[in-house]
């Protein structure tokens, strides 16, 4: 096992998981399947993480950065603004080269209660964003959100980026427990909302 479980790496790429904590209890979650990805175990002794921490764990792999570095782990890392717009400022002051994505639920301003979006202009590269229905009965079915209108919210937060010409995908999971989406609907509701659009295929046991 290894000991990243603030950087991990995947598929070639680096990954930061900066929290555990969540507003959607996903039912396909796949923390709810194993402690671990490729070996890493990204379930965190405390939620007092620093960018200090992060930076540290970023640069005892320096060697194996990647040209793209994502945020995402077990939580949602919007939920820790500050550390990911340190630690994001941090890799951009000394790796320019490299591209900044952030895998997020699309909660962000309803828990600060303002538009986070323009604060990362610069920062983050790219969005990616878990739509996860046509509608906000699905959503909810699917995501478990802990608050009313979050569908509502997340579509407002894809059409946030994409009013700050910051790239952004929505994107659902497809095909959980044979249960299938409207996929051309869901591409709509993207596209109206300025994004791309990716389809993501449930993983039945998670990465190995």
């Amino acid at each position: 096992m290894t000991d990243y479980n603030l950087v991990y790496l995947l598929d070639g790429k680096v990954y930061i998981n900066l929290t555990n904590s969540c507003t959607n209890n996903c039912i396909f979650c796949i923390r709810d399947i194993k402690d671990d990805v490729v070996g890493a175990n990204l379930f965190l002794n405390s939620e007092n993480v620093s960018a200090d921490d992060v930076i540290k764990q970023l640069e005892a792999i320096k060697d194996k950065l990647s040209d793209e570095i994502i945020f995402c782990g077990y939580g949602e890392p919007m939920l820790k603004l500050d550390v990911l717009k340190q630690v994001a400022k941090y890799i951009k002051d000394r790796y320019p080269n490299k591209k900044l994505r952030v895998n997020t639920n699309g909660h962000a301003n309803f828990v600060y209660k303002r538009n986070v979006v323009p604060e990362l202009k610069g920062l983050i590269d790219e969005f990616s964003v878990s739509l996860n229905g046509e509608n906000e009965q699905e959503y909810n079915e699917l995501s478990v959100p802990n608050f009313a209108g979050a569908y509502e919210e997340t579509k407002k937060f894809i059409k946030a980026c994409a009013d700050e010409n910051i790239a952004v995908t929505a994107t659902i999971v497809e095909g959980y427990k044979d249960r299938h989406l409207n996929l051309k609907k869901c591409e709509e509701i993207a596209k109206s909302l300025g994004a791309k659009f990716r389809v993501r295929e449930w993983i039945e046991n998670g990465y190995s």
